[in-house]
């Protein structure tokens, strides 16, 4: 609207348009968007349960390892978008499995030289997996770098520092504490304990520092537990 003088009076002009027709097309596509970031998590779930039915041993390790690394990414302040990412990326970290004997996912024993190399194979298994689907996250780039350490020594590529991503970064702690903390079919678990002292000497050389220093603060200062998602009983207390 404006105003302005006509002879001696003050004359106001408003312009209203009707815009009914572009609110209700947002609507429709703000309802759209959430139906298919739904269906996308709903796949994601289901992707995890067809893996982890392959491997009782570790059933619950994606989702403990998402969840411990979305608790750091809030801690780390990162926002609800990238926090949410990270979240799906640590619900697939291992979805390449798949591509796994599952008499050696299950070997009770250590495994050998070349059958470490072959699980290793998992993590190119899972980007084959994920890239073609269409997520608003980079949920394969993060899955790809998830066994990556800053100085080099990870894989597949033997990325170092900042050129790992930050949810790979963020993952590879995760990964750490909980593989450590819980069972596996060849060791009992570590306990939590040593799973932090772990992360905590590997701060800066092997891992993020800013993850590191957030997980710390997750387990020793505000009490959080590894839990199993799916009965809620807890694996690992702290306190």
């Amino acid at each position: 609207s404006n105003t302005y003088l006509v002879g001696d009076q003050e004359v106001i002009q408003c312009n209203i348009r009707d815009i009914s027709d572009r609110r209700a097309a947002e609507r429709l596509a703000h309802t759209h968007q959430e139906e298919t970031l739904r269906a996308l998590q709903d796949m994601v779930v289901a992707l995890v349960s067809l893996s982890e039915a392959r491997d009782p041993y570790t059933a619950g390790h994606q989702e403990r390892v998402a969840d411990l690394a979305a608790a750091m990414a809030v801690e780390m302040g990162l926002g609800d978008q990238q926090i949410e990412g990270i979240r799906i990326s640590g619900l697939v970290h291992d979805i390449g499995k798949f591509a796994i004997p599952s008499e050696i996912l299950t070997k009770p024993t250590a495994l050998k030289k070349e059958e470490m190399e072959l699980v290793r194979t998992h993590v190119q298994a899972g980007v084959d997996v994920l890239q073609p689907i269409h997520f608003p996250w980079p949920v394969a780039e993060t899955v790809l770098h998830h066994h990556e350490r800053l100085d080099g020594s990870g894989y597949p590529q033997h990325l170092q520092g900042e050129a790992i991503s930050l949810g790979g970064r963020i993952l590879a702690v995760a990964d750490t504490v909980e593989s450590m903390a819980t069972h596996r079919p060849y060791r009992f678990s570590q306990g939590l304990e040593a799973a932090l002292t772990t992360i905590e000497a590997g701060k800066a050389s092997l891992y993020d520092p800013a993850a590191v220093e957030a997980c710390l603060r997750l387990f020793r200062q505000k009490g959080y537990q590894l839990s199993n998602p799916r009965s809620g009983d807890s694996a690992v207390r702290t306190g």
